[in-house]
C-alpha cells in the first residue's frame, strides 16, 4: 500500500516506552509525527532520535507529538529511551503491521543481499488525521529541523 499526502493516516495502537500506549484514536484533533527507524541504539537511529529530542521544545510549541516506531521489542526500546533521555514515546511494532500500513516495511539491500526491513520514513499527520507530509528516504542530519519547518507551516 502506498500512502500519499492528503490520505487519511492509517489506524494504529502500539505499546511504547515509559509504559505508554500510542494510538491514532488518542491523537485525534492533534498533529503528530510518526517516524519509522530500523533499530534502537544504532548510530543513525540514535542521531535521529536525539535530533527529535533536541527539537521537542520547538515542536511542542506547534502542538506536535513525536512518536518513533521500530520492530524492536519493548525491552530494548525502553533501554534506548532511558539511555538517551528520550521524552517522546518510542513504539514497538514487532509484527510490522503499522509499518506495512504506512509503507515503511520493505525490501532493503546491504552488501548485495536483499532482505525485508524497516525503512527510515517520516509522516507528518495534521490535526484532521490526514497525512500532510511524507519523507520517504530520510537523511538523518537536519531531518528534525525539516520536520519542524513543515509542522510550523501547518499552523496548528
Amino acid at each position: 500500500m502506498s500512502l500519499a499526502e492528503g490520505d487519511p493516516a492509517p489506524d494504529f495502537s502500539l505499546p511504547a516506552s515509559g509504559g505508554r500506549t500510542v494510538s491514532r484514536a488518542a491523537l485525534l484533533g492533534k498533529p503528530f509525527v510518526l517516524y519509522f527507524y530500523p533499530k534502537a541504539d544504532t548510530p543513525g537511529c540514535t542521531a535521529e532520535a536525539c535530533g527529535f529530542q533536541e527539537a521537542l521544545p520547538a515542536l511542542g510549541k506547534t502542538g506536535l507529538m513525536v512518536i518513533g516506531v521500530s520492530k524492536d521489542p519493548i525491552g530494548p526500546i525502553e533501554k534506548f529511551a532511558a539511555k538517551y533521555g528520550l521524552a517522546f514515546p518510542l513504539a514497538s511494532d514487532e509484527k510490522t503491521e503499522v509499518a506495512e500500513a504506512y509503507g515503511a516495511w520493505g525490501e532493503k539491500s546491504m552488501y548485495g543481499r536483499k532482505y525485508m526491513g524497516m525503512l527510515r520514513m517520516t509522516f507528518l499527520v495534521d490535526k484532521d488525521g490526514r497525512i500532510a507530509r511524507i519523507w520517504p528516504k530520510v537523511k538523518v542530519p537536519g531531518h528534525a529541523a525539516e520536520v519542524l519547518r513543515a509542522a510550523e507551516a501547518l499552523g496548528g
